[in-house]
């Protein structure tokens, strides 16, 4: 169950890195609002998942759960330059968050 809501939580987080592109600075109020309200689930499925994850494990698949759902999502949705580089290196950290689940990032 802790893995299940660690990847909602990278899904949220997502939702929070474009909530705050959207919000222009904080200076659009319901984009800010909602960048506020998915840190916050974001967060709190971090932390809720943490009482049975490894912390290293399961802040790099957060985090690379939201740094490649964003990335991907900007070059689909927003417009961001798409380049092999790029491409390259989204694949570069889901290869380094496999290599960290297989090393020893099961819940203990």
């Amino acid at each position: 169950m802790a893995w299940i809501l660690l990847i909602i939580a990278g899904a949220f987080e997502v939702v929070m890195a474009l909530s705050l592109k959207m919000s222009n600075g904080l200076s659009h109020l319901w984009w800010t609002i909602s960048f506020l309200g998915f840190a916050v689930l974001s967060f709190g499925l971090l932390a809720y998942s943490l009482k049975s994850l490894e912390v290293g494990t399961a802040y790099a698949v957060w985090t690379g759960i939201g740094a490649v759902g964003t990335a991907i999502v900007g070059m689909i949705a927003m417009g961001d330059n798409v380049s092999f580089a790029r491409i390259a290196s989204i694949a570069l950290i889901v290869i380094g968050v496999i290599g960290l689940n297989l090393a020893g990032g099961a819940a203990h």
